[in-house]
């Protein structure tokens, strides 16, 4: 996470929610790394079943202290809309 991002936090948490554009969420834990907040546990998993590729773009928008709403984008600009069925249920936030 950018470092601007970051300073927004009392404490950076140690679990976020993603919140997709259809209102399905996912968990993903935080790990400090080299002085910064990177998003680890969960986010590989999350990136593969969104088929997040080299080209798209990706956007964050703080919720809740720990919640993000993501937006992701293609490489055309178009933004990819994600159903839930895929969700593996290790990662799914239970509401």
């Amino acid at each position: 996470m950018p470092l601007d991002f970051t300073k927004h936090f009392v404490a950076v948490p140690t679990e976020f929610k993603l919140r997709n554009n259809t209102g399905c969420s996912w968990k993903v834990t935080v790990k400090l790394m080299n002085g910064r907040v990177t998003l680890d546990q969960g986010w590989a998993t999350y990136a593969a079943v969104h088929q997040i590729k080299i080209g798209y773009m990706v956007t964050f928008k703080l919720l809740t202290p720990d919640t993000l709403k993501i937006i992701i984008f293609d490489d055309d600009g178009i933004e990819v809309v994600n159903k839930c069925e895929k969700h593996d249920d290790a990662f799914a936030a239970k509401e």
